[in-house]
């Protein structure tokens, strides 16, 4: 017998943001940014109102320290506790004279979206304006998150979030009540605080990015799962705006508790558009559609559901670089392709098969921003189904991921080559190999994982992997130099890369093979053996 579905009690967890505090001395419970902002569960005392006080706070103090004075724009998704989380960011912000955009009626808002209007505003304006997002991504119902973008439009620099942190640490510590902050009701009545509509600008401009005509025309029968996530409300105007006449939601619903979202691979509920275990309701529909999709709660993610089933992630990144770099000839010539450097060498081999560069970089999205800001960067795409590319005239679109143009360039392939991504990638794989590539995350001591984040190529004595000679051994990213706070290891048929987790006592070691699963498993037996 199946075990019952453990639903979330959100009147609790609320409760618990409101009433309980976090010990400032405990680690588990301080302000802690990661790749992607502070996150945590009230009930763990690792987010609550003092965090969202705290960093509300230190953002005010940052902006006014770098002379940002122009609005800052906030959105938030549909976890539980985004939403008081989002209150007491007005509140404070407002208090501190912050002029704040707030999405029309509250509506949810889609990470990628709140990255557009920054980019959108400086354009055409000297006081730079900033954002920031509230979402603990596809975390769990029970978690809550919070993130800032600098007037770059996408994730902060290390730098940015340390500084922020740190505040945010010591204003806990001495104490939120001394916080400026001025009662919801009145700070929205403040000439500070404004409402627009996120949504129409947005879908308005996506044919600047896509080919949002040639989808109009194709007829294909889509199908959109927003996963009760943020951009549930722009799939209809998507589709009244460019005549879409095929275009449907899966499932309208949203519910904080996420109680329609079958369990993840642990049993947890995640809104992880890139598991099949999460997915599982949009791929039995795999049949009644040409192409779905599904997105992770802020929408910065995408999941590609074709009639061969749910692609993985690295996969379609290959198939997107190729559309992308050979169809979008208003791009410089030298335009990249960006990648992390634990994304899958089917990327490299498509990038050098179409003549193009690769620019391989450290883990999180950050690392692409200045190159999408410039047009040095077509795309940048992260393994975990991130991705973000240039208008079609070359010019910036967001700087931080995009689940929605991801979703709809599935479709814009589909209908402008006849065949959808999975059976581009058949092709690919045709052409360059069939890729074997897997993570697995195993214990490490917090000794272990600072051993390995110190680790240099000459600590690496083996010269072969897997029955190959090794090519190279890093621990800094090829692309920029940056430290990849690990170590990669590469030879002519595969390779594997290890990292400390930020958050967990975890090692995380990602591998590929070109040859077959066996191959795989050896890359990985050696490769504990190396970082042991």
């Amino acid at each position: 017998m199946q075990a019952k579905k453990k639903i979330v009690n959100i009147p609790s967890l609320i409760s618990d943001y409101y009433t309980l505090a976090p010990n400032p001395d405990d680690k588990t419970q301080q302000v802690a940014f990661g790749t992607s902002g502070h996150r945590g569960s009230s009930a763990l005392h690792s987010f609550n109102e003092a965090h969202i006080l705290a960093i509300a706070q230190a953002v005010a103090e940052h902006r006014k320290a770098e002379g940002i004075k122009g609005p800052l724009f906030i959105g938030a998704d549909t976890h539980a506790l985004s939403e008081p989380s989002l209150r007491t960011c007005v509140e404070v912000l407002a208090a501190n004279n912050v002029e704040i955009i707030l999405s029309k009626d509250f509506n949810p808002t889609p990470t990628p979206v709140v990255s557009r209007a920054i980019l959108e505003y400086n354009r055409t304006h000297s006081d730079q304006a900033d954002g920031m997002v509230i979402t603990p991504s596809h975390n769990p119902p029970t978690d809550g998150g919070i993130k800032y973008d600098p007037p770059t439009g996408g994730p902060a620099s290390p730098e940015t979030t340390n500084k922020i942190q740190a505040r945010a640490n010591e204003l806990i510590k001495s104490g939120v009540n001394a916080i400026k902050r001025v009662v919801f009701e009145k700070a929205l009545k403040l000439d500070n605080v404004h409402f627009e509509d996120y949504v129409i600008p947005y879908v308005k401009a996506l044919a600047s990015v896509v080919d949002m005509e040639a989808i109009a025309k194709s007829g294909l029968k889509i199908g959109a799962d927003p996963l009760g996530g943020s951009g549930i409300n722009y799939w209809e105007p998507i589709a009244e705006i460019y005549g879409i006449k095929n275009l449907e939601v899966v499932n309208p619903n949203l519910d904080p508790t996420f109680s329609f979202m079958p369990p993840d691979h642990d049993g947890k509920i995640r809104m992880d558009c890139s598991s099949p275990w999460a997915m599982a309701n949009l791929i039995k529909l795999k049949d009644d559609y040409d192409i779905a999709f599904g997105n992770d709660t802020d929408y910065d993610r995408h999941g590609i559901v074709t009639p061969q089933g749910l692609m993985n992630p690295n996969a379609y990144l290959s198939v997107a670089v190729q559309h992308l770099f050979t169809s979008r000839k208003n791009w410089r010539a030298d335009a990249m392709v960006g990648k992390t450097v634990v994304s899958s060498s089917i990327i490299d081999r498509v990038t050098a098969g179409i003549g193009k560069k690769l620019c391989e970089v450290p883990v999180g999205f950050k690392w692409f921003v200045d190159g999408l800001l410039d047009g040095s960067m077509g795309f940048g795409g992260e393994e975990s189904a991130g991705a973000s590319f240039l208008c079609r005239d070359g010019s910036v679109w967001t700087t931080d991921k995009d689940g929605i143009i991801m979703d709809l360039l599935a479709v814009e392939i589909t209908a402008v080559t006849g065949k959808n991504p999975a059976e581009h990638y058949a092709e690919i794989t045709k052409k360059y190999g069939t890729s074997y590539y897997a993570r697995i995350d195993t214990p490490a001591t917090p000794e272990q994982k600072a051993a390995l984040g110190k680790l240099s190529p000459e600590d690496i004595k083996a010269d072969t992997l897997a029955g190959d000679k090794i090519t190279a051994k890093m621990t800094k990213a090829p692309g920029n130099n940056a430290s990849i706070g690990g170590l990669k290891v590469t030879t002519a048929n595969g390779w594997f890369a290890a990292r400390p987790s930020g958050t967990e006592n975890i090692c995380k070691l990602y591998a590929e093979s070109f040859i077959s699963p066996e191959h795989l498993k050896q890359i990985q037996k050696e490769a504990q053996e190396i970082i042991a």
